[in-house]
């Protein structure tokens, strides 16, 4: 009887899905401050920021993803002829388990969960790395990524018609 039990409670753990990020990682990474040290001499107004957001991700085998965000942001300091303060550049990455999960929910555990979990430790990558840049800390704000994944499904379904 208690092998039975043991047997049965083995193939629920075998079937339950399962998924947790299990490494996060920096693959790439840039930070330049070309107007150093003018650029903290002057006084400083409300910078403009320019940040691109792009989302990537690749099966690596049959449990395991890679998501990586590689974000660009550029600050301009519009009181002092627009000289760029700076540019931040970096793909941070996680790679993923995701076992028994249904295909038909890949595309939005992909797209929705995984930068979800990933997203907040990037952005405080980001800001620290502004902070050693001899700036003040660079707050990206939050980003909803299940909204970005709707619209994305909603312009691919306009596009198809």
């Amino acid at each position: 009887m208690a092998e039975e039990q043991a047997k049965t409670s083995t193939t629920e753990e075998n079937e339950n899905p399962v998924f947790r990020m299990q490494k996060m990682y920096i693959k790439d990474f840039s930070f330049e401050n070309p107007n150093a040290p003018s650029v903290f001499q002057a006084p400083n107004q409300e910078p403009k920021v320019e940040v691109n957001l792009k989302l990537n991700n690749k099966k690596l085998d049959d449990n395991h993803y890679e998501v990586a965000l590689q974000i660009t942001a550029k600050i301009i300091d519009q009181g002092n002829d627009d000289k760029t303060m700076f540019i931040m550049e970096i793909e941070h990455a996680a790679a993923f388990l995701m076992k028994n999960i249904p295909d038909e929910h890949h595309e939005m555990v992909l797209g929705v969960d995984c930068p979800t979990l990933l997203f907040p430790f990037t952005r405080q990558l980001v800001s620290q790395i502004s902070v050693d840049g001899g700036f003040i800390p660079f707050l990206m704000e939050p980003i909803n990524f299940m909204a970005l994944y709707q619209n994305s499904k909603k312009e691919s379904a306009a596009a198809q018609n």
